[in-house]
């Protein structure tokens, strides 16, 4: 029985073929990725393995029947019996091509219908997305399987931005459902309208917008994270935490359990602070009144 689809990752063939060594082998068989290492550290040193590393981070399809999923056979031209077709030569789990004394049955399922062995389902196609950070203005242009959900999207994204939960993700006027896959929040692919017109398949490539929640999730828990200082110009207190700057007003800040301060001296400079921004906010509201 093959292992439920729904909880492998979908893998695009670029990020097979970087697995492509004896030490990391990775293969694609009949639309199933394999990660099939441990194989090879099972038969080092043996020949069966050779076509095996030869063809590391490469397809392998044509080795097997895509009806029935098993080995290719042929009809063995000097024996005229039938045989598995190895055009690479044999490989683990594949019988003698010929007689041999030396023949023996194969026990238990072959190590292309072993669940220990595939670690996800090769994408049907490989869709572009560029991603615009509005804070920031930093924009990429990442390759993801059409099959991913955009909390996947999220995973290959956060090498660029560590925390992509704090945006929130736009495709034009409306939110993004993140369990959803691209074509499923709207965003087509027009590619093969492209092709059919004569236009490059890049002319035009989805763009998703991130605007930044402000939802000061760091500032309970992660203080040490943050560094926070006084702005002269206003009575704010300002900050940057994990790369991102925030402006605080006094009420909020004094929320904040506790403030970054190097001593005890400093601690009670940023009460003195906090306590006149109170009293100035107190002076203003009366004179309003």
């Amino acid at each position: 029985m093959n292992p439920d689809k729904k909880k492998l990752p979908y893998i695009a063939p670029f990020e097979v073929v970087v697995h492509n060594n004896a030490s990391d082998c990775w293969v694609s068989v009949l639309g199933k990725v394999f990660d099939i290492t441990p194989l090879i550290k099972q038969y080092e040193g043996q020949d069966c393995v050779k076509p095996l590393i030869a063809l590391a981070g490469k397809d392998l399809s044509h080795w097997f029947d895509a009806k029935t999923g098993a080995i290719r056979h042929r009809i063995h031209p000097v024996t005229g019996v039938l045989a598995p077709y190895c055009p690479n030569g044999a490989f683990p789990d594949v019988q003698c091509q010929v007689p041999d004394a030396e023949w023996k049955a194969i026990n238990g399922r072959p190590w292309w219908d072993r669940p220990q062995y595939q670690i996800g389902i090769l994408t049907k196609r490989v869709r572009s997305l560029r991603i615009i950070n509005m804070l920031t203005f930093h924009e990429v242009q990442i390759n993801v399987c059409c099959e991913d959900t955009f909390r996947r999207i999220q995973e290959r994204y956060s090498i660029f931005n560590k925390d992509p939960d704090s945006y929130s993700w736009r495709y034009f006027d409306h939110v993004i459902d993140l369990d959803k896959t691209m074509s499923e929040n709207g965003i087509k692919d027009d590619r093969d309208q492209f092709t059919e017109f004569g236009m490059p398949q890049n002319y035009y490539v989805p763009v998703v917008f991130l605007y930044y929640k402000d939802d000061l999730k760091y500032s309970q828990g992660e203080e040490e994270e943050f560094t926070y200082y006084k702005d002269l110009t206003d009575d704010t207190v300002c900050g940057i935490g994990h790369g991102v700057p925030y402006r605080i007003t006094s009420p909020v800040f004094q929320s904040i359990n506790t403030c970054i301060c190097e001593d005890e001296e400093e601690e009670d400079d940023w009460s003195d602070y906090l306590d006149d921004l109170a009293e100035k906010e107190e002076i203003e509201e009366s004179h309003d009144l």
